[in-house]
């Protein structure tokens, strides 16, 4: 018969749309996981699994009087659930089962453990000498810093005492320093000047330290000068008793 299209049961059907694609959707994957459980109901267990349920069962049942073992122990006095020894201080259960399903050979779990350890001690030497590596670095630029530093003011001390030597060298009416760097050098220079200057520079060979010792002499004997006190003395007996020396450190 053909279905009444007035009837309250075609009416009262849900017509959106999408609803019976989404509908069989889920009646698919409700088949679906129908069979999985079948299948694995009617599935056939395999040896090594049968062999795990059968051991997993015996090691939770408790040991009955069959076992010799057990029966040793209750002929000695021992009571299910009581600890071991003579006055009660072992074990109340057995020691458990460590059963071996790998094929690693025997020792091959301390030899994991072994190399572990060692890969950690190499990653820890590495991490330490790594540390000395910045901390060598850090003294090595506080070092060069420093240096730089004295470096720095032994240049000042040294434009200082040039600067000294010119004009005392011009009171006495010297017109050519002792050393061309005894003086300080012009600022302006073609470039013939600054090439012979160059070749004068290379050919002393000397340090800043060293100019700068050699010129703080030169002025103390020479102008009876001290760079350090900034002062002309009388003579040498003057020089000598009121000054404390020919350095900044003794200075200092």
């Amino acid at each position: 018969e053909e279905e009444d299209y007035m009837s309250d049961s075609f009416i009262k059907q849900d017509v959106r749309p999408g609803l019976p694609m989404v509908r069989r959707v889920k009646e698919a994957i409700q088949k679906e996981e129908k069979q999985k459980e079948a299948n694995e109901k009617n599935r056939q267990k395999s040896i090594k699994e049968q062999e795990k349920e059968r051991r997993d069962l015996v090691l939770k049942s408790a040991l009955g009087n069959e076992n010799k073992g057990f029966a040793l122990l209750q002929k000695m006095g021992y009571k299910s659930g009581q600890a071991l020894g003579k006055s009660g201080e072992g074990i109340v259960e057995p020691i458990p089962l460590n059963i071996k399903t790998g094929r690693s050979g025997l020792g091959h779990e301390e030899l994991k453990k072994r190399k572990a350890e060692e890969k950690l001690e190499s990653y820890r030497q590495k991490l330490h000498m790594k540390k000395q590596a910045n901390e060598q670095a850090a003294d090595q630029f506080r070092i060069r810093f420093k240096n730089k530093q004295e470096e720095r003011k032994m240049e000042g001390d040294l434009r200082k005492s040039q600067r000294a030597c010119q004009q005392l060298d011009m009171q006495k009416g010297i017109d050519v320093p002792k050393e061309t760097w005894y003086w300080l050098e012009p600022e302006e220079e073609d470039k013939k000047d600054e090439e012979d200057k160059e070749d004068e520079c290379t050919s002393s060979d000397l340090s800043v330290s060293e100019k700068l010792h050699t010129l703080t002499a030169y002025l103390r004997e020479e102008h009876l000068y001290c760079i350090w006190c900034g002062t002309t003395y009388d003579d040498s007996e003057d020089l000598s008793s009121n000054c404390p020396g020919d350095s900044a450190a003794d200075h200092d």
